[in-house]
């Protein structure tokens, strides 16, 4: 994880420097943001290892902030942590749905922030993969890039891990709770039904090639040619 960089976007300035201080201490390059138009400016020239995001910022929301990056093709593979102090259980439903990879409510522990962050980052540390699924389906999993008949198709960070989730074992069938587990470590506030919107927006960018999604009733999904 050393050199690796963090950007923290949180406008209060006592956390910011907490958080960052202890990412420090673990090797991480911590580059501090009190406002979204500046963490936006910078992120033109640098795009980071991954983004430790507030939701509830002076300028901006955090969830339109983390929905704007997870529908842009430049930035979507970004990971990024959400941490807030609004602990509704819907508020977390939501920052997951639109694609953010981890959710840690205010007050936290640095430490367990930190091991969070090193989490996230061994999940998109995989090795560079490319299948090919039907001879109209090819997934890089390193660049998160996914084509259909040579047309590149734009997926959010969760849609695509459902997709490598279910590429690891073609013709394996997942259950809901398996896929939930392996996203989001058994996060009790997320249900099964958020699989299932994930599964149907991703069939919908798929086009020709969902059909390879198959749904398993009773049970889960899997994928097959």
């Amino acid at each position: 994880m050393n050199g690796k960089t963090v950007y923290i976007v949180e406008d209060e300035q006592d956390i910011s420097g907490l958080v960052a201080l202890h990412l420090r201490k673990s090797g991480f390059i911590a580059i501090e943001f009190q406002s979204s138009q500046n963490f936006f400016n910078f992120l033109k020239n640098q795009i980071p290892d991954l983004v430790i995001l507030d939701l509830m910022l002076p300028d901006a929301d955090g969830l339109e902030i983390c929905k704007y990056l997870k529908a842009s093709p430049d930035y979507q593979s970004i990971p990024v942590i959400i941490l807030t102090a609004r602990s509704d259980e819907s508020d977390k439903i939501l920052g997951l749905e639109l694609g953010a990879d981890d959710y840690v409510t205010k007050p936290f522990s640095p430490r367990e922030l930190v091991a969070r962050v090193k989490s996230v980052l061994r999940r998109h540390s995989v090795e560079h993969t490319i299948v090919s699924i039907g001879g109209i389906l090819v997934v890089d999993t390193q660049k998160y890039e996914i084509h259909v008949k040579n047309k590149k198709i734009h997926l959010t960070t969760t849609e695509f891990n459902i997709l490598k989730i279910l590429l690891s074992k073609k013709g394996w069938v997942f259950s809901r709770e398996k896929i939930l587990e392996l996203l989001w470590h058994g996060e009790k506030a997320v249900i099964d039904r958020t699989i299932d919107v994930h599964i149907k927006k991703l069939r919908e960018k798929l086009g020709e090639a969902d059909k390879f999604i198959k749904n398993v009733r009773g049970i889960g999904y899997k994928i097959e040619e």
